[in-house]
């Protein structure tokens, strides 16, 4: 009696899996098995228009292959970056890019591609100054938003007419004055838990490094009140004349600092 229900036991769990097994199958069978491309492609489109991403990418990276070689593979690429970016990888969506660059140099559609490499790292941007904030601000990493300032860059000097240089030259003057406004915010960070120095050392590169932005009137005030607090008078006159000069009207000098209603980085 006992060997008879093991022997069921073992029967349905055999049923069982192979159910699973076929179903599995089932899953993954390729519906595009046969499809032109031109459809393939359409549907890819639907998928994206109707925010299924993730599904779109499937059927781009399916028509790579098939139309590998044609201006429909391409096209293809570009679209699955996009779509990439759409769905939250990032990181893949950039790759795509950088390889859609290097294999096709030529391509007229070079400039939406380095368009869409620098707003790929643009929006990763605005995710790090979103949450600046609430982070260690010693720690905070800028790469995403050089390396979006470098695409922007690449495209307004290889393509001035480019449909997309203007827009991308907004962009560039944002990140800019996001850049140096980061600077000025760690530097106060450091200036308000007396870390002078590093204070200094934080303002004085928004100085050196970024030209003509706002944040560089908080900037010189900041390295004002390190030197005032370390006690190098003869600096901290310094600054204070050159402050006076570039920003006679400065609120600095007599308010002290701002206080902050919104994040410094809801700017765009």
């Amino acid at each position: 009696m006992l060997l008879r229900v093991k022997l069921s036991v073992v029967r349905s769990l055999l049923m069982t899996g192979l159910a699973l097994l076929l179903a599995a199958c089932a899953t993954t069978e390729d519906k595009t098995a046969g499809m032109e491309p031109a459809k393939i492609y359409a549907d890819a489109k639907d998928e994206m228009s109707s925010g299924a991403y993730d599904k779109a990418i499937v059927l781009l990276e399916k028509l790579e292959g098939r139309a590998a070689g044609t201006p429909l593979a391409q096209q293809a690429q570009l679209d699955k970056a996009y779509a990439q970016h759409k769905s939250g990888e990032g990181v893949q969506a950039v790759a795509t890019l950088d390889r859609f660059m290097k294999q096709h140099p030529a391509s007229p559609a070079l400039d939406y591609a380095l368009y869409l490499k620098g707003i790929v790292n643009f929006n990763d941007n605005l995710g790090l100054f979103g949450s600046v904030i609430k982070q260690d601000l010693s720690e905070r990493d800028q790469k995403a938003a050089k390396d979006s300032f470098e695409a922007f860059k690449e495209l307004v000097s290889r393509f001035p007419d480019s449909r997309y240089t203007p827009d991308a030259r907004q962009r560039m003057v944002y990140i800019t004055n996001s850049l140096a406004q980061y600077e000025v915010h760690v530097a106060r960070y450091y200036f308000n838990r007396g870390a002078y120095v590093a204070a200094l050392n934080r303002a004085q590169s928004a100085l050196t490094d970024y030209r003509d932005v706002p944040a560089q009137e908080e900037a010189l005030y900041i390295l004002m009140r390190s030197h005032d607090a370390m006690g190098a008078t003869a600096l901290r006159d310094d600054a204070r004349r050159v402050l006076e000069k570039t920003y006679p009207n400065s609120s600095y000098l007599t308010q002290g600092f701002k206080p902050r209603q919104d994040p410094w980085w809801k700017l765009w």
